[in-house]
């Protein structure tokens, strides 16, 4: 399958352009129209009509007939998609120099297959929304289909990339609450988070609050995004490192091995624990892993819609 990979990502900037080059390189990976098959159901077709748009002309019927036929859908009801971002400090790892185009940590990637979803439920004429988030909700818009509410959407994300901020704590459990009681229509939400924040409850009020999205109606993805290789796996070399944790500035000075058999053991059960809630809720839950490209972003999110009809 065709898409950009992380090293081509580098190479752009623009956020919309790169958004527009992932999904059109994905979708010709997918050997189909842009529309059919995930947006609209193909119908039949009908001899072309001279002065009609071309958009929907079967080029490989004509190439065996030489002659030009329209493909007719059957339009579904819209989909209405409320994309979540967690906006806190933790997502901007790995940490790199601001004035680096050259790298992917967590922010960047989430903020581009956010894009990169946006620009594909344009394309299908559904509406989407988007909320960011860190120790509260900072950005919390409707869910409008329009091309300049795509751009306004592409700023804000544009703007968390631009100028990451140490020090912003996590407050998930609290902003999934407050974003559930705001969507009061069933829609499809996504979720882009690391699910990293200070828990006293054994991840309780976490939990509680993926089920409220669900018991709304919703219909839940959850992205965990993770740099796996380095905080799931821990994959480290054996020497002195001073590890800073980026959202309340505790630094610890510690060789890897001495932390990484207890480390690696607990971030195993909590992301057990928060795939069982998932499952026990029927959130669908895809691990995310930013040095693997974007195409486990959009199959899962094509699986889903095509389960969907609201």
């Amino acid at each position: 399958m065709e898409f950009l990979d992380n090293k081509q990502v580098r190479e752009f900037s623009n956020l919309e352009l790169l958004a527009k080059q992932v999904v059109e390189g994905f979708i010709i990976g997918l050997h189909k129209s842009p529309f059919h098959g995930f947006s609209v159901e193909f119908a039949e077709h009908r001899l072309y009509n001279q002065g009609e748009s071309t958009r929907n002309l079967d080029w490989k019927v004509f190439a065996r007939t030489e002659k030009l036929f329209t493909k007719k859908y059957e339009e579904e009801t819209n989909l209405r998609c409320q994309i979540v971002l967690d906006a806190s400090s933790s997502m901007y790892f790995p940490e790199v120099s601001r004035k680096s185009d050259d790298y992917i940590n967590k922010l960047r990637f989430s903020a581009l297959s956010a894009a990169a979803l946006m620009n594909l439920l344009k394309r299908q004429r559904d509406a989407f929304g988007l909320s960011i988030f860190d120790d509260q909700v900072k950005v919390q818009t409707r869910c409008k289909s329009s091309t300049s509410h795509y751009r306004l959407l592409l700023t804000y994300l544009d703007d968390l990339v631009k100028n990451p901020t140490r020090n912003k704590t996590t407050s998930a459990a609290k902003a999934l609450h407050e974003i559930a009681d705001s969507i009061h229509r069933r829609s499809m939400v996504i979720v882009f988070s690391d699910m990293f924040e200070h828990l006293s409850d054994d991840g309780q009020e976490l939990f509680a609050a993926l089920q409220h999205l669900k018991h709304n109606k919703h219909e839940v993805v959850l992205f965990h995004v993770v740099d796996k290789s380095k905080e799931l796996d821990f994959e480290f070399e054996n020497r002195p490192y001073l590890f800073i944790d980026m959202e309340t500035g505790e630094k610890v000075k510690l060789q890897s091995n001495q932390v990484k058999e207890q480390y690696v053991s607990q971030i195993k059960a909590f992301t057990e624990a928060l795939k069982l809630k998932c499952m026990q809720y029927r959130i669908d839950f895809v691990e995310a892993d930013i040095n693997r490209g974007f195409n486990t972003i959009l199959n899962a999110y094509l699986v889903k819609r095509s389960k969907m009809r609201i």
